[in-house]
């Protein structure tokens, strides 16, 4: 093995000090606002009490044995799992499919992309107040059902309909978003690929399915954790609209920390159950890396 010279040494020693002079301010800001609050959460889930009132106590895995036995955490639970899953695969099927449309040279394709990735870019809070409005029950939704012949429904108050609200609601949010996202992962693959199995005689469906699919794989990783985190951490949408009911049947987990945290002032619980979702958001990272990160 060849011994560094002194000369290269020192070009070393000065390039690690310059990374960590450059690095300094970076790790200084993840950790006061990403790391500590990560491990102080840790902490404060092992804690009760009221930083309004005696302050906190430690009181070991009390708040995550109340977890396991709280009927209204479950419910949370499978409506977290339920909406995550019901958003998760239009958001990602939907904006594939217009992303191949309109990655071609059809007419307005510039006004339908900016019209698609539009909802993208609205405030949560105020898309919330306009979808509430279209489905209260004096809204245009009901009004153009009675057109029919349909009764009104009470959408935003019957325990059935509450949720598909929400979940178009963030089906609509997460389209023009995931679209961008698939346009850009379209651009970068070869149009000689297509070229070639046009000469083979391969058909649309053929080219989508060996090589559009397998080229956006990368892509499809991508959208696919950030739209399975922007589920888990929805909160806007059920605080507008909803507020968690009718009976609990639209309440996510997110919600339910604020709910305990700033509504019953149980931070130690609301602290467990946000632990909780972080744990699951980063189990829901990790095996999707594992599944779809290896080729």
């Amino acid at each position: 093995m060849t011994t560094p010279r002194p000369s290269q040494m020192k070009l070393l020693d000065n390039d690690t000090a310059a990374a960590w002079i450059f690095l300094t301010p970076a790790l200084i800001l993840l950790g006061l606002f990403i790391i500590w609050p990560i491990i102080y959460l840790f902490y404060l889930s092992f804690t009760a009490g009221s930083f309004t009132s005696s302050g906190t106590y430690w009181v070991g895995i009390k708040n995550y044995k109340r977890l396991l036995f709280n009927a209204d955490f479950w419910q949370v639970i499978f409506n977290t799992v339920y909406f995550t899953i019901a958003t998760l695969i239009p958001s990602l099927v939907i904006p594939l499919g217009l992303s191949v449309l309109l990655n071609r040279a059809i007419p307005m394709r510039g006004i339908l992309r900016s019209a698609y990735f539009l909802p993208s870019i609205i405030s949560l809070v105020a898309a919330g107040l306009g979808f509430r409005w279209l489905f209260q029950d004096t809204g245009p939704i009901n009004g153009l059902l009675s057109m029919y012949g349909i009764g009104t429904i009470s959408w935003l108050s019957n325990t059935f309909w509450a949720m598909p609200v929400i979940i178009l609601f963030s089906i609509w949010k997460q389209i023009g978003f995931n679209m961008v996202v698939f346009l850009a992962g379209l651009q970068a693959i070869p149009l000689s690929r297509y070229e070639a199995a046009e000469l083979d005689g391969a058909n649309d469906w053929q080219q989508f399915w060996h090589i559009t699919l397998p080229g956006l794989r990368p892509t499809v990783i991508f959208a696919t954790i950030t739209t399975a985190i922007f589920t888990l951490r929805s909160f806007e949408p059920v605080y507008v609209m909803t507020g968690g009911g009718p009976l609990n049947s639209t309440n996510l987990l997110v919600y339910y920390t604020y709910q305990e945290a700033f509504g019953q002032f149980d931070f130690g619980y609301a602290a467990a159950v946000a632990t909780v979702l972080l744990g699951v958001t980063l189990l829901l990272v990790y095996w999707q890396l594992r599944t779809w990160g290896n080729d």
